[in-house]
């Protein structure tokens, strides 16, 4: 089942780009193994690591060192806020995209402060979840053109 039907950048060569290193933190199981599936069939990307919550991220990044984090905003334990916050600090070159279900312009605000590579709305992931990562690969950020104007 294809997630992403409308996503670009699928045809991508492997042999002209490293593989773009990608952990995975969402507390929906089910949800995240479909992202992953999707992710690592996607053409130089590769899931490297998958996290439940923030303290399992953040214990997973001493063992992992990804490329990007994709990162829920609500989780249980430590939720993608305070664990983003906590990256910024040990890890502050680590690129972030948060893939959120709220869409109150605040959560997008918040995250700019934080200084992350991007906000994305789950809404939105069909057509934009691709587009997103390689956009931020490049270096531009990527925020939800739902909240563009947060």
């Amino acid at each position: 089942m294809d997630l992403f039907p409308f996503a670009t950048n699928r045809n991508l060569s492997r042999s002209s780009m490293k593989e773009y290193r990608i952990i995975l933190a969402e507390d929906h199981v089910l949800f995240r193994r479909l992202v992953c599936q999707e992710l690592n069939n996607a053409e130089g990307l590769k899931v490297v690591g998958e996290a439940n919550d923030g303290q399992e991220l953040l214990a997973l990044l001493e063992q992992v060192t990804p490329d990007l984090v994709i990162l829920d905003i609500s989780m249980p334990n430590l939720n993608g806020i305070e664990a983003a916050k906590r990256i910024r600090v040990s890890h502050p070159h680590l690129k972030i995209l948060f893939l959120s279900m709220h869409k109150n312009p605040a959560y997008a605000q918040q995250a700019r402060k934080l200084g992350v590579a991007g906000y994305l709305l789950k809404e939105e992931m069909e057509q934009d979840l691709l587009a997103a990562i390689f956009q931020i690969r490049s270096g531009r950020p990527f925020f939800s053109p739902m909240l563009a104007q947060a």
